[in-house]
């Protein structure tokens, strides 16, 4: 398993009237939790598209359980509990600074060979970057 977090802070752009965080702007958040939790690996989203390869997003689940607001600091907890093959399936937690759920998704995603436009298995190098979290 493969657990990373990342922290942000709300910024008034992704409030609603009410000063909530909008509900859509979850999306944009496990985005950004999963690029950096990729990142942390040393292979960033950039790499692996050079590398011929793209992740399109095939499903998302979100849970909304309490409201995240404007200026709140926010910890997305990004999980990978399954080894990834053609599929690589995250699991998100946000919390608030009194560590409060607030939220809870996933997503998956497929790898999909850039030139021929299937799905294909991850580069080695990839796969080589996650097997210690997954032996």
């Amino acid at each position: 398993m493969f657990q990373f977090e990342y922290q942000t802070r709300v910024r008034y752009a992704e409030t609603d009237q009410m000063g909530y965080v909008y509900y859509g702007n979850y999306a944009a958040f496990y985005e950004i939790a999963r690029t950096e939790m990729l990142r942390s690996t040393g292979i960033s989203y950039r790499e692996l598209e050079e590398m011929g390869v793209m992740l399109p997003v095939t499903e998302m689940k979100c849970k909304y359980i309490k409201a995240a607001r404007y200026d709140d600091l926010i910890t997305i907890r990004t999980t990978i509990r399954k080894k990834p093959a053609v599929r690589i399936i995250f699991e998100y937690e946000l919390f608030n600074e009194k560590g409060e759920l607030l939220n809870t998704g996933e997503t998956t995603l497929v790898f999909v060979d850039i030139t021929k436009n299937k799905p294909t298995m991850p580069p080695s190098i990839f796969l080589e970057k996650m097997a210690k979290f997954f032996e």
